[in-house]
């Protein structure tokens, strides 16, 4: 059965993981599904109580939402890793136990969202997550198609309005910098080429209010800039051109490691060869 799934640990930040989590599961009316991988055996009894507790306060605050939690034996990336082929999403917190809050992404964080086979959000602690548009990072690439479709689906639950936006710098154009004139008939370019890509979408979700951006700077500055006040900011595994393997792309990792909303990172839902191998060679 299709189900959320979040891994916790006991933490803040896998708590307000498990509160979004639980959240998400209900909008979609699908169970919950709490893990904790446990690797040290002196510390099962903790485990089982951080666990429950945790399932318990999900079904206090979602009294119709079904709820289960188990306990697993192994390292949290491998245990979380396993069972995403099995779920619709999974949530974990941005840092577990013993970590720096306001420093640079988790392990286990980083890990989930490389590997995991199901679309991944991370849940930074302290990070508004009931206001504000849904932001959504595009280049072109197969991943970003299916970032842009997980988007509009998120922004039609959440009843927000959805920014599609595309950065793009001289450098991925000319070999010198361009006239005030031509980066606005950039711009432009842009925006008609956004139009084009999101007019399925915007007939299929006619509700979605959808604002498309063409943004000149470095895409992870441009995404985590327009999702300060965002509620869900969503980008591919690998943007254009990248092997998508068990390596985040960098606009990825960069927007996960300065975004301070939930972020999704979605696979391509259609695997190309490079996808299907296990990284860069």
């Amino acid at each position: 059965m299709p189900a959320v799934v979040v891994g916790v640990d006991g933490s803040d930040s896998s708590a307000q993981a498990a509160e979004w989590a639980a959240a998400e599961a209900d909008r979609r009316h699908v169970p919950l599904h709490v893990v904790l991988a446990n690797d040290d055996p002196a510390r099962a009894e903790h485990a089982e109580d951080a666990v429950g507790r945790t399932a318990a306060k999900c079904r206090t605050d979602h009294p119709g939402l079904e709820v289960t939690a188990e306990v697993l034996t192994g390292r949290p990336v491998e245990v979380l890793v396993d069972r995403s082929s099995a779920a619709d999403l999974l949530v974990v917190g941005a840092r577990g136990l013993g970590g720096f809050t306001r420093a640079l992404l988790g392990g286990v964080s980083l890990g989930v969202a490389s590997r995991a086979s199901c679309p991944v959000v991370v849940v930074r602690r302290g990070a508004p997550t009931d206001a504000g548009p849904v932001v959504v990072g595009v280049d072109g690439s197969p991943c970003a198609r299916s970032a842009l479709e997980f988007a509009f689906s998120a922004a039609a639950q959440l009843g927000a309005d959805l920014v599609v936006l595309q950065a793009w710098h001289e450098e991925n154009l000319l070999y010198t910098p361009l006239s005030p004139n031509f980066r606005d008939e950039v711009d432009d370019t842009v925006r008609r080429i956004l139009s084009r890509e999101t007019a399925d979408l915007r007939q299929a979700h006619p509700d979605v209010v959808v604002h498309e951006v063409a943004q000149r700077g470095h895409p992870v500055a441009a995404l985590t800039d327009a999702a300060r006040d965002a509620r869900l900011l969503v980008v591919g595994h690998r943007g254009g051109g990248g092997f998508d393997g068990l390596f985040l792309g960098s606009v990825a990792a960069g927007v996960l490691n300065h975004a301070q909303c939930p972020v999704a990172v979605i696979r391509n839902a259609q695997p190309t060869q490079h996808e299907e191998g296990t990284g860069p060679g």
